[in-house]
């Protein structure tokens, strides 16, 4: 092992440790993982369910109109936006370092910037998701739902959602670090990021310019390939254009990252002050 990637996990083990210490030390923390977001998959369902029965929506959606399938659909949905919405709570704790007065600290440290911001976004997707990935895969498979093309495609399925959810972890967090106020950012992305990314509706019930949006967030092209994989059958190769789309965006967003990194430091260098905006 070399040298760079063996500081490089010492930085990822510290920093999750960190998170894990003073955000996920508490039982209640754990048991709130998994209660949360399967009360909010009941509620979709339950909202769902009846409308899609009762009206011609079946007929543009099949998939509505099988009680399990449906579930699948939002239960996939709920697992995407819970590795994504993690990352966001990540960023916005990740800002209380202004506050705690340990920024500085963290820029006055050796370690690398960008391994450090996507230490942060992986040790909290980690600890956020395991729980719930458990629980939707022993539910998927119980209920029979799964339409797998090969026994491989679980890997293609949990690469399309970690590489994605920690390349949108290090760009947030690399934005919220330098900002005084990231409540803002925190709102926007909480329910929209529901609605734009097709989480409780299939992209072709939203409005074109919805979709247009959507396609700028990570998560969208997570869902296609994760729905795509483990729900209808599809192979590698019909799925290479969403997961292309997805290598490249996740390559953009921590290049963004980097960028920000750079010229925050660059410019609390020049002007002593550790905001951008």
């Amino acid at each position: 092992m070399s040298l760079g990637l063996r500081h490089a996990l010492r930085i990822f083990a510290a920093e999750a440790l960190k998170q894990h210490r003073r955000l996920f030390g508490q039982p209640l923390v754990v048991f709130s993982m998994l209660v949360w977001p399967v009360l909010q998959l009941a509620t979709t369902y339950y909202t769902l369910r009846p409308v899609a029965t009762a009206s011609p929506a079946a007929a543009n959606w099949p998939l509505a109109a099988d009680p399990e399938r449906l579930l699948a659909f939002l239960a996939t949905g709920t697992l995407a936006y819970a590795f994504f919405f993690s990352l966001v709570q990540s960023a916005w704790h990740f800002a209380f370092e202004r506050t705690t007065g340990t920024l500085e600290l963290l820029f006055l440290s050796p370690a690398g910037r960008l391994t450090l911001m996507i230490a942060n976004g992986a040790g909290a997707l980690m600890q956020n998701a395991w729980l719930l990935t458990c629980f939707t895969v022993a539910a998927l498979t119980g209920f029979g739902v799964l339409s797998v093309s090969a026994w491989w495609m679980y890997g293609v399925v949990l690469l399309a959602l970690l590489v994605p959810a920690v390349a949108w972890g290090a760009f947030l967090n690399s934005l919220l670090v330098f900002s005084r106020d990231s409540t803002f950012l925190y709102t926007i992305l909480d329910e929209p990021l529901w609605f734009v990314a097709g989480v409780r509706l299939p992209n072709f019930a939203l409005p074109a310019a919805v979709q247009v949006v959507g396609a700028v967030f990570p998560l969208t092209g997570s869902l296609v390939a994760l729905r795509g994989a483990l729900l209808e059958h599809r192979t590698l190769t019909e799925l290479a254009l969403p997961l292309t789309g997805l290598a490249a965006l996740s390559a953009l967003l921590l290049g963004a990252a980097a960028l920000i990194l750079r010229a925050g430091e660059a410019r609390a260098q020049r002007t002593g002050g550790l905001a951008m905006a």
